[in-house]
């Protein structure tokens, strides 16, 4: 009696494991086949942006620091994408510690605007409030713009030059190797 005991239940056990098993994936197959999978959106509700590849943003930012380290300069370079993300960021050695922001802040800007910021400098000039109040906005020369299909992408900061022009020379040698 033991035995035949024993033996149920091993295969009542055995037949409830199953069961379970079965109930749990095939139910949800049943489920999903029963049911319609959801639909993508209408075209007219997506938007679709490019976005500068990780490749070109190192591509990008090591050509900037090349071309600085070439004239002498001591710089950190910032490539950000169109949302303000840092896609590649370049601390050239010797560059000072306000460096780092000064290059995020300055393509930020860029990006934002799609302007470069020296293009962008006069008009937060002035008493009262102006575009220089918008946080994380740097308007001093030397972030550019990554343009494509008419729109920003990305850009390039540059931040640590004795100026803002020699900061966005470096960044159009940037943008230059990634046209």
């Amino acid at each position: 009696m033991k035995t035949t005991t024993s033996r149920t239940r091993l295969a009542l056990g055995m037949t409830a494991g199953v069961a379970t098993v079965a109930i749990a994936t095939g139910f949800g197959v049943a489920q999903a086949q029963g049911e319609q999978a959801p639909q993508p959106a209408a075209e007219q509700n997506v938007v679709r942006t490019g976005t500068l590849s990780v490749d070109a943003a190192i591509r990008a930012a090591q050509a900037t620091l090349d071309a600085a380290e070439q004239n002498g300069q001591r710089v950190t370079v910032a490539v950000l994408d169109r949302s303000g993300s840092v896609r590649a960021l370049l601390k050239g050695d010797g560059a000072g510690p306000q460096t780092e922001e000064s290059a995020k802040r300055k393509a930020f800007t860029a990006v934002s605007f799609g302007q470069p910021t020296s293009a962008l400098a006069k008009n937060a000039q002035g008493n009262g409030p102006s575009v220089r109040d918008i946080p994380g906005t740097l308007f001093l020369a030397g972030g550019v713009p990554v343009v494509a299909d008419g729109g920003p992408i990305a850009a390039i900061g540059v931040g640590g030059a004795p100026s803002g022009d020699l900061d966005e020379q470096f960044a159009n040698a940037g943008l230059k190797a990634i046209r």
